[in-house]
């Protein structure tokens, strides 16, 4: 899989990232949800996990097209913390070649999650 570089919620340590995919598909990278109190209200599939991201990250869909912003809080958002992050839910990425576009530090992951599900979140997509 191929993936488009769309934005970055960057600071030194932590690298929130969004892609798109050479498929119908977006990649999230975010921090991996640890709190086993948020886990805990969750339905996480064999083959998916979690990740958290800034809010900011999503503003980058406008990037590939997907102009507005979050007006809806459904899958993938499964979750708001109090900070205001999102815990987004999907396909956890296994595909080497995805895998070698990106650079995650240990307490990252992400996760692949369908271009309609993403546009279902929008304001004037």
């Amino acid at each position: 899989m191929r993936l488009r570089f769309l934005g970055k919620e960057s600071t030194p340590t932590n690298s929130p990232t969004l892609y798109a995919s050479d498929g119908d598909t977006y990649v999230v990278q975010g921090w991996i949800v640890t709190d086993q109190a948020v886990l805990a209200g969750l339905a996480v599939g064999d083959h998916e996990t979690v990740v958290e991201v800034p809010p900011g990250l999503l503003s980058f869909l406008a990037v590939d097209g997907l102009d507005g912003g979050v007006t809806q809080v459904v899958p993938p958002i499964v979750h708001v913390l109090e900070s205001g992050n999102y815990i987004i839910q999907g396909e956890r990425v296994n595909d080497a070649e995805a895998l070698g576009q990106m650079d995650i530090p240990d307490h990252e992951t992400c996760v692949q999650v369908p271009k309609a599900a993403m546009q279902a979140l929008l304001v004037g997509a």
